[in-house]
């Protein structure tokens, strides 16, 4: 099959291949790819921004495809299915966090795209009880960017504590947070969007939010909640100081550049708070193809063919893309 890997030697680049069909374990399923999102994160194994889990590792974790094969020990899904591959691949089950009901935060979690082989490939397995059955209503080229663009948004949203009817803050307008706001919005919210691309900031006001500016700017009004996906750590006090009293920004990256100091008094005084995100949760995932089936989500989506995987990089890196791209695989 043609794939792409990333290698750690090479940093800052993505290389095609050959690599053999993969054979899925007694627990996984084989699936055709059909799609596969291009998330920020693929653009962090590739330039090394997150230490390499897996030699050539093929990025990709936003697949969305049809299953061509079972394990031997695999019930659901059947082959025919149109399933999702996420981010997070499998975790141990027995550990406290997974006893508890936080899985995202298992030691011995492994990813999709990072610890294991995804979706930038004709082929990917998947453990199947880790893969997601996706609604209908959807094609499979808005679908990609939800299964990890919108499930790490949906737990930022549930992570900022914004109360009904509250006033929400987004930092950054890409691939995640034009989900996140949508979903935001349908739910009752007033969002204000920050971010430094006029094209993202049209974007954000066709999609409903109340404001649209600079991602240094201050919003009209005092946020009760702000959710920061733009991996710049300078933003973090500007968030922060933006906050009303109580209010909690949740940082949904899984890398971000060095915070600056803090001020207690303009920062984090009256009970301002701030949270991290750390990948998500199988009922995450649930609870929003579950919103997404009644919310009727709007995914902008950048079409890209598989050959120029590297470019679509490239694009994301220089912050040429509104909304979310996604490589349409060779049939």
């Amino acid at each position: 099959m043609r794939a792409w890997v990333a290698d750690a030697a090479r940093s800052g680049a993505i290389e095609p291949v050959e690599l053999p069909v993969p054979v899925p374990d007694a627990d996984e399923v084989l699936v055709r790819v059909l799609v596969c999102g291009v998330c920020r994160t693929d653009l962090h194994v590739r330039d090394g921004d997150l230490p390499p889990h897996r030699e050539r590792v093929v990025p990709g974790h936003e697949a969305v495809g049809e299953v061509v094969a079972i394990g031997a020990g695999v019930t659901v899904p059947r082959v025919g299915t149109r399933v999702g591959i996420p981010w997070l691949r499998r975790t141990c089950g027995v550990c406290r966090y997974c006893a508890r009901g936080q899985e995202n935060l298992c030691p011995s979690s492994v990813y999709t795209g990072w610890d294991a082989h995804g979706g930038y490939a004709q082929y990917a397995t998947v453990p199947a009880t880790y893969a997601y059955e996706l609604p209908g209503g959807y094609s499979d080229e808005q679908l990609a960017p939800m299964l990890c663009a919108g499930i790490i948004g949906y737990r930022a949203l549930r992570r900022a504590d914004l109360p009904p009817g509250g006033r929400l803050g987004i930092y950054g307008f890409g691939a995640s947070a034009h989900i996140t706001a949508q979903l935001a919005i349908g739910e009752g919210a007033v969002v204000h969007v920050l971010t430094r691309s006029p094209a993202a900031q049209a974007l954000a006001l066709e999609l409903g939010a109340a404001s649209a500016g600079d991602a240094h700017a201050r919003p009209p009004e005092p946020l009760d909640a702000a959710i920061l996906f733009a991996p710049v750590g300078d933003l973090v006090p500007v968030a922060l100081e933006a906050l009303d009293s109580g209010g909690t920004l949740s940082i949904a990256g899984i890398h971000l550049t060095d915070i600056p100091p803090l001020h207690y008094e303009r920062h984090l005084f009256r009970e301002r708070s701030v949270r991290s995100v750390t990948a998500n949760t199988r009922q995450d995932g649930r609870d929003f193809f579950a919103a997404a089936a009644g919310h009727r989500l709007r995914a902008t989506v950048i079409p890209y063919d598989f050959n120029d995987a590297d470019t679509a990089l490239d694009d994301l890196a220089a912050d040429r893309i509104t909304g979310a791209a996604v490589l349409r695989l060779p049939a």
